[in-house]
């Protein structure tokens, strides 16, 4: 599922050339964000609710330690075993630790974009163990050696034709049956004795609350369920930003999440955790891989208030058009974008650059991350840390500098309008990146400061007259 990394740029071009299937991708999640607006539109304090969790994860911030002791603390006493890793790494060896200490070669796991940002698969694999997710979308691209492309909708990106292939090859179901019921019917055969026979199942954690040291796993397949009661052992992994005060902020979010992620009213499962039954175990797992790092940042903190609805994914230009895969990290989109760079500015220095700034993102998210502000606050960052491409940062300096010149820039403006009426084919060419995809705009007969000093010259003569 790991390899080569592909800038975004290039990999939304390999998206876009299958026109078909992006416009179809396109349409989708417009359909989903669309849903999300009648949903939220139903609820006529829908902005108080936003305002609330909002206001609860600013406190959340600012508290972060105590909560997070209390949690323990509280989780410890309902007989929950309580790990803390550092970062994906020690995480990976926690999980795979207490497989050992069971003598365990086999896991069933359900939706946890956590264990996809420590590749948590592919490491236990290198181990000689069995990893089975069970959430449906997972599972197709698990088949397929693929990574989730949306953190919510994992499989989007492929249609049913894609699907039925891959049940075929994988799973032996007819060749070319693209019934839904058909296919879905197959994979719950096929999951039905992983649930059955795996000893340890894990989960990820939407909500942990400080107050009562229980977590709540939210899913619409039952999947989650169908693990962890049907095992010995239970791992929860959460990163530490998953933390809310009391039992009673719950319903806020609760409310929230759904209706932004899906437009539904609630997930179809809302499981509480909170001790083992007799002769089980519940271990949870608290990571940070960089959260601390990202807490410290004042302009980007408010991005650990995200409760992964996939809400800002959905109604993004940018991520409709390219494709989940094109963002080359575990949580792609808008607010993958803002948090990628803080894990590593080398490698996800394109990410922030993926968008239009056009604030659709800020707009629907459900607990008031100022994306699109970061994401502008993040370009500069990196262009003052030197990871932007030294092409672009000449260009943009030699930018600088006709701009800041009157003399050049009117210079600039001639020539660049000569060209494009006398030569056209020097800009209307492959080497321009902008003419790829556009038709460029036909070359006007004066610039904007030329016709404002006609104009003007003109309206004075006419005040002078009279």
């Amino acid at each position: 599922m790991t390899g080569k990394i592909i800038e975004h740029s290039k990999a939304a071009e390999n998206f876009n050339v299958d026109v078909k299937r992006e416009e179809w991708h396109d349409e989708t999640l417009w359909m989903v964000r669309e849903k999300r607006d009648k949903a939220a539109f139903q609820i006529p304090e829908w902005e108080l609710l936003r305002e609330t969790a909002s206001q609860i994860k600013n406190n959340v911030l600012s508290n972060n330690h105590q909560y997070l002791q209390d949690f323990e603390n509280q989780a410890k006493k309902n007989g929950v075993i309580v790990h803390w890793a550092a970062d994906g790494a020690e995480h990976n060896k926690i999980v795979h630790s207490i497989m050992e200490k069971h003598g365990v070669k086999q896991i069933v796991k359900s939706k946890s974009m956590l264990t996809e940002e420590c590749h948590l698969n592919e490491y236990l694999t290198e181990k000689g163990i069995d990893v089975i997710d069970s959430d449906l979308g997972e599972r197709i691209v698990q088949l397929r050696n693929e990574a989730p492309s949306h953190i919510v909708l994992p499989a989007i990106h492929l249609k049913k034709e894609d699907v039925s292939e891959t049940f075929h090859e994988h799973l032996g179901t007819e060749k070319g049956n693209i019934d839904p019921k058909y296919l879905t019917e197959a994979a719950r055969l096929h999951l039905r004795n992983t649930f059955l026979t795996r000893k340890i199942a894990l989960t990820g954690v939407n909500f942990a609350i400080a107050e009562t040291g229980e977590f709540v796993v939210c899913t619409n397949e039952g999947n989650a369920d169908m693990g962890v009661h049907l095992a010995d052992v239970h791992i929860a992994c959460m990163g530490f930003e998953k933390i809310i005060p009391q039992r009673k902020h719950l319903g806020v979010f609760l409310r929230l999440l759904a209706r932004s992620a899906t437009g539904q009213p609630i997930t179809t499962y809302s499981s509480h955790f909170k001790k083992p039954r007799d002769g089980k175990e519940i271990h949870i797992v608290i990571v940070d891989n960089g959260r601390s790092t990202q807490l410290g940042r004042e302009d980007f903190r408010n991005s650990l208030k995200c409760i992964r609805c996939g809400a800002c994914m959905n109604t993004c230009p940018v991520y409709r058009r390219s494709g989940g895969h094109s963002y080359h990290n575990a949580v792609a989109g808008p607010i993958g974008s803002i948090l990628a760079p803080n894990l590593d500015m080398s490698k996800n220095a394109d990410l922030p650059f993926a968008s239009t700034l056009c604030g659709s993102c800020t707009n629907v998210c459900p607990v008031k991350i100022d994306i699109h502000e970061q994401l502008y606050k993040w370009r500069q960052v990196l262009v003052k840390e030197g990871y932007t491409p030294t092409t672009k940062t000449i260009a943009m300096k030699g930018m600088a500098s006709v701009l800041a010149n009157p003399v050049i820039f009117d210079f600039a403006g001639k020539a660049g309008r000569f060209i494009m009426q006398k030569a056209p084919g020097l800009v209307n060419n492959s080497f321009n990146p902008w003419y790829k995809q556009r038709e460029m705009p036909n070359p006007p007969e004066e610039s904007f400061r030329e016709w404002y000093k006609k104009n003007s010259r003109e309206s004075k003569e006419k005040n002078n007259e009279q």
